[in-house]
């Protein structure tokens, strides 16, 4: 029955393909990208309808004047139930959703599972709903990336279309969810480090314009976060955004620091998933207790912020908690829930939820801006500012620099809030916010873990080109190895026998020791006297250096500069031979894949 099913699925592919043959290629691109855009925008929708429906169910009675015991219980359950959900359902890791379509665009050669085009938007969506901690834009960036790349590998793409493909999901769920077309299009130029050219610009495009239409058509004109500019930006304010900038550089350091220490101590218990389930989902019920604006994504605090006119507004943020009625502790629950979000998201995703850092960056933004901006006001250290713009303005400082992306945080702020009257605030805050951070790290969040293992795919030609390549694809495995102590006369027979330049010598468990050189053999090989004199240990020679089977090839090719050597050894990690590199084998390589990632 199942291979009756997958010989009709086969022959409706192949009618497909055949038919899509006529259709020239760049105008069926267009069309997948209309494609991507429309499920993409579908997926967001169905995404965010699941966590206000959860949510809803959950906390809905809520009193506002005192805290709520239940949220010591709901967020560890939705962890649990999405723990369970990703071991019998899914079966495969779905965590760090963008970090891993940087992986698959470097070195999976942007193939991405069937499963991600749904599995994370079910996941998140129980995390969040339930309080998690976390966003759900990289949940959704990951299920757009896998839509393309699967139509990509339906209809049989090349790894530079389906990469393509997966960039243009990608940005049509960035402008899906925040109804933000150029934000999609920035973000995926920017974080996912798809080149920009003609050929691809306009997929892109077409993706994120689509998505957007129909995420208006779904949920309406209303923008994810609503802003009414009351004070226009002025030149005697721009001191006070260069050091918001600064001050937003320094708040992305942290988040990516205390990010990778808390992500660390969870690693240590990777093996026992109850334990990670009661650390963090303890840690986690505990601060949203405390802190109740940390309950999900968090947007319904951040509009407090960007709306409010006065205390009483501002003083909203205290409901549910037991702050409430302390107006005069506002600033200090500010600060505490701008540390402890942080903390809140990393528990979330170490303890076995799944979300993203994209909306934490934006909450921890805004708070920071209006921390700021209060800050500020109380001192008197220069002239009235808004809190109002600097919690927008937070909001894209922030946001660049943990992704350093100036350009995303500024295109996405200035859509989804129609903010464009702060546009000139908001390219100093962000530009201001990258500098400084870029000081301190040089990767994004999502790139770090790749860049470091160097896997990361980058915008300098050369660098993404030797990422592009595998060693273990040029590897040949073809060689004849001798042991030290042949005879002379057995090793000038082997010789006679071989092709290549080297012959490798090797102790009984196929340990490399070193190699012998046949063009330095002439001056022995008819000297049939020193035949029974000699072994091959007398005769071989130290490597010029060695290649492990984990090198990156920006090693191989530093290797082969310093060496001069027209052949290197692979070896494991124990030292046993698997094979050896061809100079001329690799730059023949490196010159197709530069043609081929240079054509339009």
């Amino acid at each position: 029955m199942e291979s009756s099913k997958s010989s009709d699925s086969n022959a409706i592919q192949e009618k497909i393909l055949k038919w899509t043959a006529r259709i020239p290629e760049k105008q069926l691109m267009i069309i997948l990208a209309l494609l991507i855009g429309f499920f993409a925008s579908v997926a967001a929708f169905v995404l965010h309808r699941f966590i206000h429906l959860i949510q809803s169910l959950l906390t809905s009675k809520f009193s506002v004047t005192s805290s709520n015991w239940l949220y010591l219980v709901f967020p560890v359950i939705g962890i649990w139930l999405t723990m369970l959900f990703v071991r019998y359902v899914v079966k495969d890791n779905i965590s760090h959703g963008i970090t891993r379509i940087l992986y698959a665009i470097s070195s999976r050669q942007s193939r991405l599972r069937g499963h991600n085009c749904w599995t994370s938007v079910v996941a998140s969506a129980i995390t969040i709903g339930f309080g998690g901690s976390v966003g759900a834009e990289a949940p959704i960036v990951l299920t757009g990336s896998a839509i393309g790349s699967n139509l990509g590998r339906y209809f049989r793409f090349d790894n530079k279309k389906l990469m393509l493909l997966v960039g243009s999901g990608a940005a049509a769920a960035i402008a899906g969810i925040f109804k933000a077309p150029m934000a999609g299009l920035v973000f995926t130029f920017e974080v996912l480090m798809v080149d920009l050219s003609m050929a691809s610009l306009l997929p892109i495009l077409t993706a994120s314009v689509t998505a957007t239409c129909f995420t208006y058509i779904f949920m309406g004109s209303n923008a994810l976060f609503t802003f009414r500019l009351d004070n226009e930006w002025q030149l005697r304010t721009l001191l006070p955004a260069i050091l918001l900038g600064i001050a937003c550089g320094l708040v992305s350091l942290y988040f990516i620091r205390t990010m990778a220490v808390c992500e660390g101590i969870f690693n240590r218990f990777r093996d026992n998933r109850y334990i990670r389930l009661a650390l963090g989902g303890t840690l986690l019920s505990l601060l949203i207790f405390l802190f109740p604006a940390l309950y999900g994504e968090g947007y319904t605090a951040l509009n407090i912020l960007l709306n409010g006119e006065n205390e009483a507004d501002w003083s909203q943020m205290l409901n549910n908690s037991l702050f409430y009625g302390h107006g005069n502790m506002l600033l200090w629950y500010v600060a505490l829930v701008l540390l402890t979000k942080v903390v809140a998201t990393s528990a979330t995703n170490g303890s076995g939820g799944v979300g993203g850092t994209f909306a934490p960056s934006l909450f921890v933004g805004g708070f920071s801006g209006f921390l700021f901006a209060r800050l500020w006001n109380i001192q008197q250290f220069g002239p009235i500012v808004s809190e109002k713009n600097f919690t927008l303005l937070g909001m894209a400082g922030v946001m660049a620099g943990v992704m350093h992306a100036p350009l995303t945080g500024i295109f996405l702020i200035a859509e989804i809030t129609g903010g464009y009257a702060l546009f000139i605030p908001l390219i100093v805050v962000s530009v201001a916010a990258v500098i400084t951070i870029s000081l301190f790290e040089p990767h994004s969040i999502y790139a770090i873990r790749l860049a470091r293992q160097g896997k990361l795919l980058t915008h300098h030609v050369d660098h993404s080109v030797l990422t592009l390549m595998s060693l273990d694809s040029i590897i040949e495995r073809e060689y004849t190895a001798v042991q030290p102590d042949m005879p002379l006369g057995q090793l000038i027979h082997v010789i006679s026998q071989s092709r290549g330049d080297f012959i490798p010598v090797v102790d009984t468990a196929g340990r490399l020791l070193g190699e012998i050189d046949v063009t330095q053999m002439r001056h022995v090989m008819f000297r049939t006297e020193l035949y029974g004199r000699f072994t091959a240990s007398d005769v071989m020679t130290p490597v010029a250096a060695r290649l492990t089977t984990g090198d990156p090839m920006t090693d191989v090719m530093q290797k082969f500069e310093a060496t001069n050597a027209n052949n290197l050894p692979v070896v494991e990690v124990d030292g046993t031979l698997k094979g050896y590199i061809s100079r001329a084998r690799t730059f023949n390589m490196y010159r197709k894949i530069v043609s081929d990632y240079s054509t339009e």
